[in-house]
Formats: structure tokens, C-alpha cells, sequence
């Protein structure tokens, strides 16, 4: 048997960079947030994103979670 503990989440947000002129792709920027609490919400974390996008100069596209556990033998 083994046991998964969260040992590390990060933040990321993907903001809307426009479009390539040259191809006619969606453009994306993104920026990061480490050492988030791993006991915050889903909701929690949301609220933080929509808080820092109306400091940025791009609209939101996506807000991404990853987290990072530690598997042991129980």
C-alpha cells in the first residue's frame, strides 16, 4: 500500500497575447506563482487570479493548478 502526501502547488495563469500576424495563432503569456498553499482551494485560488488580472494589461484565458506529491510505502 502507499500513501500520497502534497508536498508543493504552483499557480499559473495564461493571459490572451493577441495574434501572430505572420501565421494567425493565438498568442499566450503566462505567468507563474509558486509556493501556494497546498490547502487552498480551487475557488480560493480563483478569486487570487481574477484579483491579479485586473493588474495586468491581458485578459485571462486559462488559470492552471499544479501540484506536487510525495508517494511513500505505507
Amino acid at each position: 500500500m502507499a500513501e500520497q502526501q502534497m508536498v508543493g502547488s504552483r499557480m499559473r495563469l495564461v493571459l490572451d497575447d493577441g495574434i501572430d500576424e505572420t501565421s494567425g495563432k493565438q498568442l499566450f503569456k503566462s505567468k507563474g506563482f509558486n509556493n501556494v498553499k497546498t490547502s487552498a482551494t480551487a475557488d480560493q485560488l480563483y478569486a487570487i487570479a481574477t484579483a491579479v488580472t485586473g493588474l495586468q494589461e491581458r485578459p485571462l484565458i486559462t488559470v492552471e493548478r499544479n501540484d506536487e506529491s510525495e508517494i511513500t510505502a505505507v
